[in-house]
């Protein structure tokens, strides 16, 4: 079970997510404003961080990189949930620290799936 916090402008999109994960076992808030959710991750420390790349405030890839920067927060797990994909956008986000990038509309088991790995990787680099 790991504590995610998902950050979704899109109400809908935000219950699906949430609904998914929390059956697959985990605690999700979900948050629906960029500067806000910067704040909320920052004093929470989820295990988990899931970013949707166009909020108001903050954009995604920007919540990113302050986090990269952040003590503490660096090695948060962050996966890229978005409409936007291509290869650009892609290499934008991995190149600014995130673990992984999933383009909607997508299947829930592989959002399970993906979150899983992340999680998982994330061990793997802590135990170093």
């Amino acid at each position: 079970m790991a504590r995610i916090i998902y950050v979704e402008d899109d109400e809908l999109v935000g219950e699906l997510v949430q609904q998914v994960l929390s059956d697959a076992g985990h605690i999700v808030g979900v948050i629906n404003h960029g500067t806000l959710a910067f704040e909320t991750i920052a004093f929470k420390k989820p295990d988990l961080v899931i970013l949707d790349r166009g909020l108001p405030g903050m954009q995604g890839v920007d919540i990113l990189t302050a986090l990269r920067r952040l003590p503490g927060l660096y090695l948060t797990p962050v996966l890229m949930l978005t409409a936007k994909g291509g290869e650009a956008m892609i290499d934008e986000a991995m190149g600014a620290g995130a673990n992984d990038y999933l383009v909607k509309p997508f299947e829930p088991e592989e959002l399970v799936r993906r979150v899983e790995q992340v999680l998982k990787n994330n061990l793997f680099r802590r135990a170093e």
